[in-house]
């Protein structure tokens, strides 16, 4: 199980009302009140949301609670709910190599360069990312495209030979997807 973290930055009086309540939350809280401290506690943590009553520069996923009084279940509520979304966005990316391909929005990026992609070709990527050896043009029409392996069709070659080049446009990288005598696969780094 995931642990979520949620910090309460430079607060008093919602710390004080979280420790009161001592609720059975699904999340640990942390008190935290230098900046210094959060910096070095957002660095330990992976999956963690900031509470606080202003908005902090250069810090993801944070609530600002401005706008006073706030109803308590409704906060617990709201940061539920941003814990969801967290979650549902870290398990939407999956990294192959140095790449990170976001499902959501359909782009592979490689430090700050992105590249659009169809869903055909995340589908290719991701099959050919979890296969060790070369995987044959039969296997990706069927496993991938749904086609039978005795019909004559250039799909998978044709489809390939796009995406490599247009990784090979955005990213320079020509050894990304390989082509060997037995199929293609995602190039492995020794």
């Amino acid at each position: 199980m995931i642990i979520q973290n949620l910090i309460i930055y430079n607060f008093t009086e919602l710390s004080k009302i979280f420790e009161e309540l001592n609720l059975d939350l699904k999340f640990k809280i942390t008190f935290i009140q230098t900046r210094a401290s959060l910096d070095e506690k957002i660095d330990k943590l992976d999956n963690c949301l900031i509470l606080s009553n202003k908005k902090l520069s250069n810090i993801k996923n944070q609530i600002v609670l401005d706008d006073l009084p706030v109803n308590f279940s409704k906060l617990v509520e709201k940061i539920n709910i941003e814990f969801l979304k967290y979650q549902f966005n870290q398990q939407s990316r999956i990294k192959i190599q140095n790449y990170t391909i976001d499902l959501n929005s359909r782009e592979i990026q490689r430090n700050q360069n992105k590249l659009r992609l169809t869903e055909k070709e995340i589908n290719t990527i991701i099959f050919l990312s979890k296969m060790n050896k070369p995987v044959k043009i039969d296997d990706l029409q069927k496993k991938v495209w749904g086609y039978q392996s005795n019909m004559e069709t250039h799909t998978v070659e044709t489809h390939i030979y796009r995406l490599r080049q247009k990784i090979l446009k955005t990213f320079d990288d020509h050894k990304f997807i390989i082509s060997e005598k037995n199929g293609y696969q995602i190039y492995q780094k020794i």
